[in-house]
C-alpha cells in the first residue's frame, strides 16, 4: 500500500508518535547520562496559527525529545508504539495491543467530498483486506469478525473516501476498523453521526474530524468502577471498546469583511457501544473535548484552541437525519468463512 501524504492530515502523529522516535534512540552508542531530562507534556495535534487558524504541528514539535535512553532497555525499547498509516484520506495511528485505531483523523472539505470526474467510485468494489503495514504478529485479522457478532466498523467511512477508487479501498483496511454492534449502532446511530459530520462541509470551509475509539470504567453494584469489555477471535485478539468519541472541529470566515480571521466551533460526543434509539439527541451525547483527551492519552488541541472556539451547537443544529432506507446501501456484507 503505497504511502500518500495528504495536505493537513500528514502531520496528525501526536497520538501515534507517542512513545515514538524509538529507534534512532536505541541504536545511539552515546554515553548514557546519569540523570535524563524530563520529557515535556506531549505537544497537541492542532494550534493556533497565523491569523488564528487553525495550524497542524510539525513532526518535531510533535516529537522533540531525543535523550539517551538508560542501560537496562539498551537492548531495545519495548514501546509502546503505534504505527501512523497516512492514506488519500485520513491517517490512523493503529494500536498494537488492541488491534483496532487508538485514533483516525481526517480533514474534509466539500470539494474532498465530490466524488472524482469519472463517476466510477463505488462502495461495492471495496472489500475488508488485512493490512500488509501492520506487523504481521500484530495485526487484526479478517478470521477475527468471523461470527464474533460484531460489525466491522468504519473509524474513517468510506462515504468520506470519495475521490477516488483507491482512498475508498484503504477505507476498508482493517487498520480503519474496531468493532460495533452492528443494528442499532454501525449500521443507524453511529451512521447518522457520520452522516452530520459530512453535512457540516455545507457550512464551514474546513472540518476536522476524530475519531477514538474508548475503554470507560462503569459503576458496579459493589460501588466500585471496572473496565470490562469483550475480545473477540479465536484465539482472542481484537479488543471491544465499550464507546467510541467523535470530535469535530470547524472553520469558516469569521464575516464577509474579513475572511481572513476564522471562526471556529468545537464539539465531542461520545456514545456508547450500543444500540442507541434513533430518537435519542445528539446532545445528550455531549462531553468536554478534555474528557475524551483525558480518557484517551491524547491531545487533540491546544489550550488557544479550546478557548477560542465556540461549541459545535451554538454554530449548527446538533440534529441527525434518521435515514433508515440506508440499511439496504449499508447493510453488512456477509463475512466469508475463514481459510
Amino acid at each position: 500500500m503505497p504511502g500518500v501524504t495528504i495536505i493537513h492530515a500528514a502531520v496528525f502523529t501526536a497520538g501515534a508518535l507517542v512513545g515514538g522516535g524509538i529507534a534512532a534512540a536505541v541504536s545511539s552508542r552515546k554515553q548514557v547520562p546519569a540523570a535524563l531530562p524530563p520529557r515535556p507534556a506531549s505537544h497537541p495535534i492542532i494550534e493556533v496559527g497565523d491569523r488564528g487558524r487553525p495550524q497542524v504541528a510539525t513532526r518535531s514539535e510533535i516529537v522533540p525529545w531525543q535523550a539517551a535512553l538508560p542501560p537496562a532497555l539498551k537492548n531495545g525499547n519495548p514501546g509502546p508504539i503505534s504505527d501512523l498509516l497516512v492514506r488519500r484520506a485520513y491517517v490512523a495511528a493503529y494500536d498494537r495491543r488492541l488491534r483496532h485505531p487508538a485514533w483516525t483523523a481526517e480533514h474534509v472539505t466539500k470539494a474532498l467530498l465530490t466524488p472524482d470526474s469519472s463517476g466510477q467510485v463505488n462502495r461495492e468494489k471495496s472489500t475488508f483486506v488485512e493490512d500488509d503495514e501492520v506487523p504481521a504478529q500484530f495485526r487484526a485479522h479478517l478470521k477475527d469478525y468471523f461470527r464474533s457478532g460484531y460489525d466491522r466498523g468504519h473509524m474513517v467511512p468510506a462515504a468520506d473516501a470519495k475521490s477516488s477508487q483507491e482512498a475508498m479501498n484503504e477505507t476498508f483496511l482493517l487498520s480503519n476498523i474496531a468493532p460495533q454492534v452492528g443494528d442499532g449502532f454501525n449500521r443507524h446511530y453511529w451512521a447518522y453521526l457520520e452522516n452530520w459530520c459530512r453535512g457540516l462541509t455545507n457550512n464551514f470551509k474546513d472540518v476536522y474530524i476524530f475519531t477514538v475509539p474508548l475503554y470507560l470504567p462503569k459503576l458496579e453494584a459493589d460501588g466500585k468502577w471496572r473496565v470490562t469489555h469483550e475480545v473477540i477471535g479465536s484465539p482472542p485478539n481484537i479488543a471491544v471498546p465499550t464507546h467510541f468519541a467523535k470530535v469535530v472541529l470547524t472553520s469558516k470566515p469569521s464575516s464577509p469583511s474579513t475572511p481572513d480571521i476564522p471562526e471556529l466551533s468545537l464539539g465531542a460526543f461520545v456514545l456508547p457501544n450500543a444500540v442507541i434509539k434513533d430518537e435519542a439527541p445528539l446532545e445528550s451525547f455531549i462531553v468536554p473535548v478534555e474528557a475524551v483527551e483525558r480518557a484517551a492519552g491524547l491531545t487533540l488541541f491546544s489550550d488557544a484552541i479550546k478557548s477560542n472556539s465556540k461549541h459545535i451547537c451554538r454554530s449548527t443544529k446538533c440534529e441527525l437525519i434518521v435515514r433508515r432506507f440506508d440499511d439496504v446501501r449499508k447493510k453488512t456484507k456477509a463475512i466469508a468463512a475463514p481459510k
